[in-house]
């Protein structure tokens, strides 16, 4: 009989596959701090689409830029097939379901980095703005939405729950800096309030027929920024995103991948 986990847990040890898992949080740290010049921009009057797609993109308007975006994109596939293959080792449900959805999710973005390589990338809040506006025309394409919203609440809830109360440091290593915990804290936070808000947005944009709410993290902070004091949210946000960034770039060293 084969052992699957067994083999499972081979391919995930073997040392350069876990360099190029590591390679995928650096790649996911450098994507977010772009996010987050993205929305410093837009809290002094600049456009952009704030979101991953936005980051691919200014990452591959710099010279050598393709180039990079084939290398993210490598680094975020095998940190999804690496969460992928730990969901297959993990024996708790909860664990399984969590890995599984932050592999698929890696995995995306891989793909829309490679598209982005080759020349075709496009504006996600334009991709979700145009699958919103078809699944409007039904009911049952309003209640997929609403269960979307729900997703993404209870995503961005469960951030803010990771970063406030330290459980992130679980997935390091002991030996780490005196950074890592103040740029998990209010990195996890930061990305947990955009994710509730666009999940809020999408509930919105369901009740009231309008798919451009309904277009992701791009929505929701422009919609905080249209707030009152929105420069200084914008700001604000920008520095929790790019806290993120800076954890996701150390994680990349420290990460307990064992």
């Amino acid at each position: 009989m084969v052992d699957t986990k067994g083999a499972v847990r081979n391919a995930a040890d073997n040392e350069w596959f876990e360099r190029a898992a590591r390679a995928g949080f650096a790649a996911s740290g450098v994507l977010h701090l772009l996010l987050a010049w993205i929305v410093l921009r837009l809290a002094f009057g600049d456009a952009g689409n704030a979101d991953q797609s936005g980051a691919l993109a200014q990452l591959g308007s710099q010279t050598g830029g393709a180039i990079m975006l084939w290398l993210a994109a490598a680094g975020l596939a095998a940190l999804g097939l690496w969460h992928l293959a730990e969901a297959v080792v993990e024996k708790d449900a909860k664990d399984k379901v969590k890995a599984v959805a932050v592999g698929v999710v890696n995995i995306a973005l891989a793909v829309s980095a490679a598209r982005f390589a080759m020349g075709g990338g496009q504006s996600s809040g334009q991709q979700n703005a145009g699958m919103s506006a078809q699944l409007m025309q039904s009911a049952w394409g309003k209640a997929v939405l609403i269960v979307v919203a729900l997703v993404l609440i209870g995503v961005g809830g469960y951030h803010v729950y990771k970063g406030a109360t330290k459980r992130f440091e679980k997935e390091l290593t002991r030996s780490r800096g005196s950074v890592v915990t103040p740029a998990g804290i209010i990195g996890y936070v930061a990305k947990g309030l955009v994710l509730a808000g666009a999940g809020i947005l999408v509930i919105v944009a369901t009740v009231t027929s309008d798919p451009a709410k309904a277009s992701g993290i791009d929505a929701a902070v422009k919609t905080l920024g249209a707030a009152p004091f929105g420069r200084i949210l914008l700001v604000l946000a920008a520095v929790g995103i790019a806290a993120y960034g800076v954890f996701s770039l150390i994680r990349s060293r420290y990460a307990d991948m064992s």
